[in-house]
């Protein structure tokens, strides 16, 4: 008999880059998901009410409570999340969101030490993106995704209109602090206020402005070799905070820790200005066939050309 699915989770295709082979990704909450995207009742709760900040805010808060301790272990086994991995064992946790903002033991994931090396900033499932205006032969036709939307600087998006892109998704399970890919010098976190729709492949394949609707933020980091790299951090559907945790004004290392996530689904994006990168031709490619990479924090996702 072939293996039972989970109840209430739903095969995406994502490649593993060690062995090359297409796998299923179990993904939360698929009758939720399609319920709200789908459904016209469940369109009309989207706009009206769940993806609103208080709605977030109180699922935020019952996640910092103790109650919330008991789908820590359910989670864990239902995804394979490795506890060996992490500072904490599982029982040692207070609440969900202490587990969800786990941070790795010394060593767990290894940073690619080549200069020239730019380095996933998250684990999750990339997709990348030789030039920007790609990204609109990724996603459904509808609105089209403009930089200047998404980043509301005009001048800015100018710099990055004819450069690469890469968007990193982390599932609910993911570890969720977010690292710098590169070594430079960075500058104040730049918040953009918006909303909290969910940034699940489902929802964002429906509609690629999501990621110009959602609450978010950027920094820039300035490099010798790369110029300026943009680093942003999109909200989503229960992401109740992006907890920012480096100093603006100061130089960074690749691999640092720059903040973590809260509770949710959640998206970082990396821009880099035209002619700089390089992106893993792995990744190019699986992008072009519809298809995300797995990544891990520090593992290489791209070069200086």
């Amino acid at each position: 008999m072939g293996k039972k699915k989970r109840r209430g989770s739903l095969a995406v295709k994502s490649v593993r880059r060690e062995t090359g082979e297409v796998e299923d990704e179990s993904v939360p909450w698929k009758y939720w998901l399609k319920w709200q995207y789908n459904n016209p009742i469940g369109k009309l709760c989207l706009r009206a009410v769940i993806n609103r900040k208080f709605i977030s805010s109180v699922c935020g808060r019952f996640m910092d409570m103790r109650l919330s301790r008991k789908t820590i272990a359910k989670i864990a086994r239902n995804y394979n999340v490795d506890m060996g991995e992490f500072e904490k064992k599982i029982d040692d946790f207070k609440s969900f969101n202490d587990f969800f903002m786990r941070r790795l033991k010394p060593g767990a994931r290894p940073i690619d030490e080549d200069s020239a090396v730019i380095c996933s900033p998250t684990d999750g499932n990339v997709l990348g993106f030789e030039k920007v205006s790609h990204l609109d032969n990724f996603f459904i036709k509808g609105e089209q995704f403009t930089l200047s939307t998404f980043l509301q600087d005009e001048d800015l998006a100018s710099e990055y209109e004819e450069g690469s892109l890469m968007i990193f998704r982390l599932a609910p399970y993911d570890y969720h602090w977010f690292h710098f890919p590169v070594s430079g010098f960075v500058n104040p976190s730049v918040k953009i206020k918006g909303k909290y729709d969910s940034v699940s492949p489902y929802a964002v394949k429906k509609n690629v402005r999501i990621y110009c609707r959602n609450k978010r933020e950027y920094a820039v980091i300035k490099t010798e070799e790369l110029g300026d790299v943009l680093m942003a951090e999109i909200g989503a559907t229960m992401v109740g905070s992006i907890v920012q945790r480096y100093f603006p004004y100061s130089a960074v290392e690749k691999g640092q820790e720059k903040g973590y996530f809260l509770f949710g689904g959640s998206t970082v994006v990396l821009l880099f200005e035209p002619g700089r990168v390089n992106i893993d031709e792995d990744l190019v490619r699986n992008t072009l066939n519809n298809l995300e990479t797995r990544a891990l924090v520090g593992e290489r996702v791209a070069k200086v050309k």
